[in-house]
């Protein structure tokens, strides 16, 4: 569903006779959003027809969270799947209702006018599975024990969240996708998709992301997963009918994690070495710095919306990301490789550095495939792919009315 076109004069005179500000502000964002939307879902892969995963285990049914924004055209060519990090989830774009205080994930980035245009094309995102926002994962239900999977759900790979997604575009009736994009994870899938369906992939933004996960970063995840592990509300996974709940040990992921997405330079310009609304020290094992305190709000705040197995399950797909693997080298990985690339990385993102893009750009180089590739000077880390919103849209924008002009 896309935005509207404006505010009559009508329209803006009723709601300041009724003195309602807040439907007045919802009505001008509405101008360059997605607008109101609505999570769907989509399930599949009943029993006995479970998919078979990369361990080798079968998962069924499964149920895909997924959103839409646009419309699909007659011949359905306009299609663009967006895939997200490793704590998104299928709002990426508008709001659910008009007393949301925040819209999707990526909303600067999709809606009329935006980088994916939604007066253009018709835009997807799903949940995951493994996650918990709707899709499949680790709290949902198991139905030969009516009980929540915990541990017993199989451990996932970013290409069984692929195959997955794989299902719910072919159930949408879409034989070709125009375009894929993500960053981080969601760079990892949008270079999955386009080895493992070549023939359905027009083209692909990958963005601050990697051909595999590094062992520093491998690192950063293992720390997270033992904090929750650790926790001795983790109960080995069991937990979900317990009044008590792993949230300290997932509030530590979330503050190591988040560490990980900032650079050196944004931390010390948003905090340096300032206090937390006071003078002089606790001499106390307090929160003395305004980082601290930062740190603290990230972690409180990811528990009220994020379930501490699922973290476990998307990290472990993480790490096990190669996207080499199973070929003789990176090149040959991109040999069969059909669609036209654009890479983005950022000068400051020493999680996935701009070093991994080009390992990227090089192998399709050497495959003679049609890549370009842009560094963006930026100070925000890892996190610049959300925060960039300017500079992205019009490298991508540039990027797909080109692909548009040539069909």
């Amino acid at each position: 569903m896309t935005g509207g076109k404006g505010i009559s004069p009508c329209l803006l005179k009723k709601f300041i006779l009724k003195n309602d500000f807040n439907q007045l502000k919802f009505h001008i964002m509405r101008k360059s959003s997605a607008g109101l939307v609505k999570t769907q879902y989509y399930t599949f892969a009943a029993p006995p027809n479970g998919m078979r995963l990369e361990s080798g285990k079968r998962l069924g049914p499964i149920t895909l969270a997924y959103e839409t924004y646009g419309e699909l055209n007659t011949d359905r060519s306009n299609a663009i799947l967006i895939l997200h990090a490793l704590s998104g989830d299928a709002h990426a774009a508008g709001r659910h209702s008009s007393h949301d205080r925040k819209p999707g994930w990526w909303d600067t980035m999709i809606g009329p006018g935006k980088a994916f245009d939604t007066r253009k094309f018709f835009v997807i995102c799903s949940n995951v599975i493994g996650g918990c926002m709707g899709s499949t994962g680790p709290e949902s239900i198991d139905p030969r024990t009516k009980k929540p999977y915990a541990l017993r759900f199989p451990v996932i790979t970013i290409s069984d969240m692929v195959q997955a997604q794989k299902h719910l575009i072919d159930h949408l009736g879409i034989k070709k996708l125009f375009s894929l994009s993500g960053g981080s994870m969601g760079g990892m899938q949008v270079l999955q998709w386009t080895l493992s369906y070549p023939d359905m992939v027009r083209s692909a933004i990958p963005i601050a992301t990697a051909p595999y996960l590094s062992a520093q970063a491998i690192a950063f995840d293992e720390v997270g997963r033992q904090a929750i592990i650790s926790d001795p509300n983790w109960q080995q996974g069991q937990y979900y009918h317990s009044a008590r709940k792993p949230a300290k040990g997932l509030a530590v992921a979330r503050m190591i994690g988040h560490i990980t997405y900032l650079s050196e330079e944004s931390m010390h310009k948003k905090f340096g070495r300032r206090l937390q609304n006071k003078e002089k020290f606790s001499y106390r094992f307090l929160t003395d710095f305004q980082v601290e305190s930062y740190l603290h709000y990230q972690g409180d705040s990811f528990v009220k919306r994020f379930d501490p197995n699922s973290y476990l399950y998307i990290t472990k797909a993480m790490d096990y990301f190669d996207i080499s693997r199973g070929y003789r080298s990176l090149d040959h990985a991109f040999r069969n490789a059909k669609a036209k690339y654009l890479a983005i990385s950022f000068t400051s993102d020493w999680l996935f550095p701009s070093s991994a893009s080009r390992e990227i750009v090089n192998a399709l180089q050497n495959n003679y495939k049609d890549v370009s590739y842009v560094e963006i000077r930026s100070s925000y880390g890892h996190d610049s792919f959300l925060l960039e919103s300017a500079v992205q849209t019009n490298v991508i924008k540039k990027f797909l009315d080109h692909l548009l002009r040539e069909i």
